[in-house]
C-alpha cells in the first residue's frame, strides 16, 4: 500500500502537467481554426473591393480576364482623370457630404436626447413608449416611402405650396427632403439607450446635489461618457446615408441635387460600357466612408463591445 501510494504521488504532478498541456493544445487548435475561418471570411468580403481597386488602375481590355488579375497590369491613373473629367463628381460629393453630415449630427443630437430620457429619467409609460418605438423597427422601410413622399410634397409654405400644402412641390427636389426623414431613428435610440443605462446613477445623483439641471447632466456627463456609442452610431448613420440610393431616386430629379449613388447611375446611363472609369469612380466614392471608419474605429469597436453589457 505504501509503495502504491508513493507511485500515485509521484505520478500526480506529471499527469496534471500532461492534462494541462492537452487542454492548452486543444485551446490552441480551436484558436487556430477560428483565426483561419475569420481570415478566410475577411478575404472573401475584401475580394470585391480589392478587384475594384485593381480594375480602376488598368484599362478595360484587361480587367475582365479570367482568371482575374490581383496585381494591376501597367497601372496608371488615367481612369481617374477621365472619370473626373466626364462626371460632375465635385457636386455629387458636396451633396452627399452635406446630407450625410447633416443627418448624422441631427440623429446624434435627437437620438442621444431620447436615449438619455429613456435610460435615466422616470415617468409614467416610459417602458411602454420605448417598447412601442422598438415595435416600429418591425415595419419594413418600404411601407413608409409613399406616406413620407406625400408629407414632403404637401409641406405647407415650401416649394410653392400654400398654407394648405397645395400648388407646389413642397420639399421635393430640396436638401430638406433628403435630410428631414432621417433626423431620428429607432435603432439609434436603442443603441444609445443601452449604452447609457450602464453609466452609474451615482454620477447623476452627485450632479443633482450640486444643483445641475437635466441639460447640464446630459451635456457634461452623459455625452462625454457615451462617446464610444456615439461614434458607432455616427459611423452607421453616415455610411447608410452616404450609400442610400432609393430615397434620393424617389424625391430628386434635379441633377444639381444628385447624391453620389444617383450620380454614378447617371454616369453609367450616359457613358455605357466604360467600366474602367466606373471602377475609378466607385473607388473615389468609397474613400469617405473608409476614412471615417479608420479615424473612429477604436471608438466604434469599443461602443459596439460595451453596448448592452450589464
Amino acid at each position: 500500500m505504501a509503495v502504491l501510494s508513493r507511485n500515485r504521488a509521484e505520478a500526480g504532478p506529471g499527469a496534471r502537467r500532461r492534462a494541462t498541456l492537452g487542454r492548452t493544445l486543444r485551446s490552441l487548435s480551436w484558436l487556430i481554426i477560428v483565426y483561419v475561418m475569420l481570415t478566410a471570411g475577411a478575404a472573401l468580403f475584401a475580394a470585391p473591393f480589392a478587384w475594384m481597386v485593381v480594375a480602376s488602375l488598368q484599362d478595360q481590355s484587361t480587367m475582365f480576364r479570367w482568371p482575374p488579375s490581383w496585381i494591376p497590369i501597367n497601372p496608371d491613373l488615367e481612369n481617374f482623370a477621365n472619370f473626373l473629367k466626364n462626371a460632375n463628381i465635385s457636386r455629387w460629393f458636396f451633396n452627399s457630404a452635406y446630407v450625410a453630415l447633416s443627418v448624422t449630427f441631427l440623429q446624434l443630437f435627437f437620438n442621444s436626447l431620447a436615449a438619455y430620457t429613456y435610460a435615466k429619467r422616470s415617468f409614467p409609460g416610459r417602458d411602454f413608449l420605448f417598447a412601442l418605438g422598438l415595435g416600429t423597427m418591425m415595419i419594413p422601410g418600404w411601407v413608409m416611402l409613399i406616406p413620407q413622399y406625400i408629407i414632403l410634397k404637401n409641406m405647407p409654405g415650401f416649394g410653392g405650396n400654400d398654407l394648405m400644402g397645395h400648388g407646389g412641390h413642397g420639399w421635393l427636389d430640396s436638401y430638406w427632403g433628403l435630410i428631414a426623414p432621417g433626423i431620428t431613428s429607432t435603432f439609434g435610440i436603442f443603441l444609445l439607450r443601452q449604452y447609457m443605462k450602464n453609466i452609474p446613477n451615482d454620477l447623476l445623483d452627485a450632479a443633482s446635489m450640486d444643483g445641475a439641471t437635466h441639460w447640464t447632466k446630459y451635456r457634461r456627463i452623459m455625452i462625454p461618457l457615451s462617446l464610444p456609442a456615439l461614434a458607432a452610431h455616427g459611423i452607421f448613420t453616415f455610411q447608410f446615408v452616404w450609400e442610400d440610393f432609393f430615397w434620393p431616386l424617389i424625391i430628386i430629379s434635379d441633377p444639381d441635387l444628385f447624391t453620389v449613388p444617383l450620380g454614378l447611375t447617371l454616369f453609367v446611363v450616359k457613358n455605357r460600357n466604360v467600366w474602367d472609369q466606373l471602377m475609378a469612380g466607385s473607388v473615389l466614392v468609397t474613400l469617405p466612408v473608409l476614412i471615417v471608419f479608420i479615424v473612429f474605429q477604436r471608438q466604434f469597436i469599443k461602443g459596439i463591445a460595451l453596448t448592452g453589457m450589464k
